[in-house]
């Protein structure tokens, strides 16, 4: 099977261009087979698109220890890319976990939107760095928690997510854990414990909604275009959409492909 390495900003998967049939498809084992950094090709999750029609592509994504992600926004924006290459799309529905996501192909990038749904303030609380810290809550499209914090370098991420991913108060299904600080004016700094990598990652797209969402809601931003720096440098544009606002975010950014291959 030929397949293409590609990253969103960091967020780095293995992907495959299928058929309807390969939607279908149990992918858990295969990912958890290619996506070790040390044995296998080396990715934070497996994705699978197909062409549904003209202008539609299905989506699936599993994460690199098997589960399947109900939404991953860099890994719609890596399928967008490709189809971009493949067909010629530059604007185009993606259907993920039955949910209709919109994508826009442009030289500087690839925009594609994220759904808001339910927004809790103070979710649960933990203690960081000898401090306690609430957790705002904010669904966009996978289960994300939020701390505001004044230094972000500060926070061990794989061991304060990891903790904050399996609290009891959160359980079952667990969370994505955000630290966010504001650097500057409309701009946010994040670092993201995700769920199913197991780890901190560069770059999470619905983490970046996640984290304007609870810091309009603070006012520590305004209700407009902000820029989220994540640990991969090139930071990410989260934009309110301008027919739905509060209820949709487009979120841009880079794409690259960097290498493809074959599996045997």
């Amino acid at each position: 099977m030929n397949f293409r390495k590609v990253h969103g900003a960091g967020n780095d998967f293995v992907l495959f261009t299928g058929s309807g049939a390969d939607l279908k498809r149990d992918w858990s084992d295969t990912a958890r087979e290619f996506c070790p950094h040390r044995t296998g090709v080396g990715a934070d999750g497996l994705v699978i698109s197909a062409r549904l029609n003209t202008d539609a592509l299905g989506v699936v994504c599993f994460n690199a220890d098997g589960s399947i992600a109900t939404m991953c926004g860099n890994a719609l924006r890596c399928a967008a890319w490709c189809a971009a290459v493949d067909f010629s799309l530059t604007e185009m529905a993606l259907v993920m976990a039955s949910v209709e996501h919109h994508a826009l192909v442009r030289d500087d990038g690839v925009r594609v939107t994220t759904e808001v749904g339910q927004v809790d303030p103070r979710r649960v609380q933990a203690v960081l760095n000898g401090r306690p810290f609430w957790f705002d809550s904010a669904h966009t499209g996978t289960e994300h928690v939020v701390a505001v914090v004044e230094d972000v370098d500060s926070i061990d991420a794989e061991v304060c997510g990891r903790r904050v991913r399996h609290d009891p108060d959160l359980a079952p299904l667990g969370t994505n854990v955000n630290f966010v600080q504001l650097v500057g004016a409309q701009e946010l700094e994040i670092r993201t414990y995700e769920r199913g990598v197991e780890a901190e990652t560069l770059s999470c797209r619905s983490e970046s909604v996640a984290a304007v969402v609870i810091a309009t809601m603070r006012g520590l931003v305004a209700d407009k275009q902000v820029s989220v720096h994540i640990l991969s440098g090139t930071p990410l544009i989260v934009r309110p959409h301008a027919e739905r606002r509060g209820k949709a975010f487009w979120v841009g950014g880079p794409v690259v492909q960097t290498f493809e291959g074959a599996l045997v």
